[in-house]
């Protein structure tokens, strides 16, 4: 599985504004729950919960099988105060340990009411590839590699997988209108218990020798061009493709829903104290104001 998730990463962090360390957290989860939604059943969706006991707090994607995903930070303006080791930005600081979390449910917007699974593993790596690879070995006994990357340029100064300089300070240094994701991408190859060693070894060789996930979206490789340079001389079958795309299912028809089934005292506060309300929706960060001739009538029709 693979996949150039650059314009949806892109817009996600324009949505939720995130900085520059946030943004390669939230981009890479949105990336990595993309690729593993892509394997649940029709009407299934995945939800990736990394909760975390670093600055972000929480990271969470949820993604569909049709190439749709949506997700947000607890904290947009958690970013790194220096670059790591290796001159990437440094994503490992701003998440820290705790919990991840896995969930696959069947439709329950649609009626359906089939338990839902959920898998948890922790968080051993903050990195987010190296963890939800951590997460398919242990909680789904499969072995996997996974490679998430997200390229974000600040005044014409790349950071992240290609960054070669360090700063004492990312904050300080840049205004959000000057962030873009110049490149965001991943994949995942998955090993079947039926693999000889032989083809092991040769996956295995492959990975290693192939240039990151952003470097090969930033020289504007297509998925299955990744896929290609990922397994080398071994044979490439192509199952489906899709347009991944964000996209969050909130509507203003829901919002007034949600205020429908507030009490009737709540929606008469709304009208009496501040003529109106606004409710903010955590995936996709869009507002709708509720006016208050909106509320009389949700009262009338209680």
């Amino acid at each position: 599985m693979a996949a150039v998730t650059t314009g949806l990463v892109a817009e996600a962090c324009r949505r939720h504004r995130t900085f520059p360390t946030a943004s390669a957290a939230l981009g890479r989860t949105l990336t990595g729950g993309l690729l593993l939604g892509s394997g649940v059943k029709d009407l299934e969706k995945l939800t990736v919960h990394f909760d975390c006991d670093g600055p972000i707090g929480n990271i969470i994607a949820q993604a569909d099988p049709y190439g749709n995903v949506r997700g947000y930070v607890s904290n947009p303006e958690a970013d790194a105060t220096a670059m790591n080791a290796s001159g990437k930005l440094d994503v490992r600081s701003i998440v820290g340990t705790g919990t991840l979390y896995v969930t696959r449910d069947a439709g329950f917007e649609i009626g359906l009411l089939k338990e839902p699974y959920r898998g948890m593993v922790p968080i051993v790596s903050g990195e987010i590839g190296e963890d939800l690879a951590y997460y398919l070995a242990k909680s789904e006994q499969v072995n996997s590699a996974v490679s998430l990357g997200v390229l974000v340029n600040i005044d014409a100064h790349e950071e992240d997988d290609l960054a070669a300089a360090t700063k004492p300070s990312l904050t300080s240094e840049f205004s959000l209108h000057r962030l873009r994701v110049s490149a965001a991408g991943g994949f995942i190859v998955q090993m079947m218990p039926s693999a000889d060693e032989g083809l092991v070894q040769r996956l295995e060789l492959g990975i290693s020798r192939a240039p990151s996930s952003t470097e090969m979206v930033r020289a504007g490789l297509s998925p299955t061009e990744i896929l290609k340079t990922v397994l080398g001389d071994l044979d490439l079958q192509i199952l489906e493709e899709r347009e991944p795309r964000f996209f969050c299912q909130c509507s203003r028809e829901r919002a007034l829903l949600i205020i429908s089934a507030l009490g009737r005292e709540e929606v008469e506060d709304m009208i009496e104290k501040d003529s109106g309300a606004e409710l903010i929706c955590h995936f996709c960060n869009e507002a709708y104001r509720i006016t208050d001739e909106e509320l009389r009538e949700i009262l009338s029709e209680d």
